[in-house]
């Protein structure tokens, strides 16, 4: 269980990283260990500010992760309008949103209980 862990650590790490590279907005983490019925372990979410920043982040994600550690996502969708895109690493799903979507689906308050942790950013 420590190895899963160490990796599900280490993929959290280099996501954050590929967020904060181009400039992500609102970095949330929400461990969702401790819920019943959840289909990860963790969410990551964040926002752009148009699909331009969108696309750039889940770019910097991808190519942070390969690069680091050989990890391709399992799956990835909404790359086509960028206003939501996701990215499922299977234990971790991350969310990029445009501001406008992130704060009509409120994706937080819907696993309000969740442990958040807000990320602060150096910019």
């Amino acid at each position: 269980m420590a190895r899963k862990d160490a990796d599900a650590d280490a993929l959290i790490t280099n996501i954050i990283s590929g967020i904060e590279d181009v400039k992500g907005i609102e970095i949330n983490l929400l461990d969702l260990r401790a819920l019943e019925n959840t289909v990860c372990s963790y969410f990551i979410v964040c926002n752009g500010t148009s699909n331009t920043h969108v696309t750039a982040i889940v770019n910097s994600i991808q190519k942070k992760v390969s690069k680091e550690l050989h990890e391709k996502p399992y799956h990835t969708e909404g790359l086509e309008n960028a206003d939501w895109v996701l990215i499922d690493y299977v234990n971790v799903v991350v969310h990029v949103f445009q501001k406008h979507i992130r704060d009509y689906y409120n994706i937080e308050a819907l696993w309000g209980d969740a442990k958040t942790t807000s990320i602060a950013s150096n910019y």
